[in-house]
């Protein structure tokens, strides 16, 4: 009888004892993801603060800006793609450089550029064969365009006139669809999208993305109505503008992560804190900056004839 009740003690000793590393397991946890949360918020209103600090100053500090993201974006695919390491690797930087110097002068040769950053690969892989892969070219080819030239569409909005107003688009059909959607997946996702590529992305949060950002748009574009907002691009076009915007920024959102998980990776690099890297944070601008972009100057167009 004593034995048995030392026993049914010990038992539950060692009960309260997992119950209590749980709860100190649970603690920690918690305590973990709000550190890692505050960190995500404090980055995020510092990059706010810092585009807050740039847009306004021009189109020229927003040129090296973006040369700055376009340069850092290409070593992080690069690595992404362990193809950092490669003799060639040097072309990919050199092309950023030769395309913003262009932009810089005003000069109309991207499509040009882009084909001669094609035929060298070409030329490469011609004279390194058999040692050169046809898949790693494909890799290197798809550098330039994605890393270099679809951020620099920031600055080609900030240079549109009115551009200190207009260049602010980009991130509402970027930064603001991500928000909307995350609230919308929160209250009512239930649909998964990509249940592999993205397992927390509904079409909800997908619905709500793009809604929410056209509002976004609505009411910022009454708001600047008459403060620096060309008369003829109404509140309706540029909410339709935005919402397009935004479906277009779920697909950089989804491609950014598709490669990612090709390549075995969770963040591109740790540039900042609680994101990840520039192509963490800036997967969506990617694609909502040249919709953007091109939209405006449509609208534009139709407003000459």
């Amino acid at each position: 009888m004593v034995e048995q009740k030392d026993n049914s003690t010990e038992q539950n000793d060692n009960h309260t004892e997992q119950k209590e590393n749980r709860t100190e397991q649970s603690k920690g946890q918690n305590e973990h993801k709000l550190s890692s949360f505050l960190t995500r918020l404090i980055s995020g209103i510092a990059l706010l603060l810092l585009l807050f600090g740039i847009l306004p100053l021009g189109a020229f500090p927003v040129l090296f800006f973006c040369l700055f993201l376009s340069l850092f974006a290409t070593y992080e695919l690069l690595h992404c793609f362990s193809l950092d390491k490669k003799g060639i690797s040097f072309l990919s930087y050199f092309f950023v450089v030769l395309y913003y110097s262009a932009l810089f002068l005003h000069l109309p040769i991207s499509f040009f550029l882009l084909l001669s950053y094609l035929f060298l690969l070409g030329f490469y892989y011609v004279l390194s064969y058999p040692k050169a892969d046809i898949r790693e070219i494909a890799l290197f080819f798809l550098v330039f365009p994605y890393a270099g030239i679809l951020l620099s569409y920031i600055y080609l909005c900030r240079s549109l006139p009115h551009g200190k107003i207009l260049g602010w688009l980009v991130f509402l059909s970027s930064w603001g669809a991500d928000t909307c959607a995350y609230c919308a997946g929160l209250l009512f996702g239930k649909h998964k999208m990509t249940p592999v590529l993205s397992p927390k992305k509904t079409w909800e949060g997908a619905v709500g993305g793009i809604l929410g950002s056209g509002i976004l748009a609505f009411i910022f574009a009454l708001f600047f109505k008459g403060r620096g907002l060309p008369l003829h691009l109404s509140p309706f076009l540029l909410a339709l503008a935005v919402s397009l915007a935004a479906l277009f920024s779920i697909g950089g959102d989804l491609m950014a992560s598709g490669m990612k998980r090709d390549f075995q990776i969770k963040d591109y690099s740790h540039l900042i804190p609680g994101h990840g890297g520039i192509l963490d944070r800036f997967d969506s601008v990617l694609f909502t900056a040249p919709i953007i972009y091109y939209g405006i100057t449509v609208l534009d167009y139709f407003k000459k004839i």
